[in-house]
């Protein structure tokens, strides 16, 4: 493992190695490809952006998912 930092994901802290994008931490999450919402430091990502958008130490990350029902 290299290099790592500490961000806090949803409310928890949590090390990732530097470099890894949104995309790879829903990956590490067990949630790629599932309709979710990603806000980082209060800004929303879109999942267009979440393969390039890198998190940063302190970063401050919200992952919501949508569940189905009626």
């Amino acid at each position: 493992m290299g290099a790592v930092l500490e961000i806090h994901l949803n409310g928890e802290a949590r090390q990732v190695t530097v470099g890894t994008t949104v995309a790879q931490l829903l990956a590490q999450l067990g949630l790629a490809g599932k309709p979710v919402a990603v806000e980082v430091n209060e800004q929303v990502v879109k999942q267009a952006q979440h393969g390039a958008h890198a998190l940063a130490q302190g970063d401050r990350v919200e992952v919501v998912t949508f569940v189905g029902g009626g």
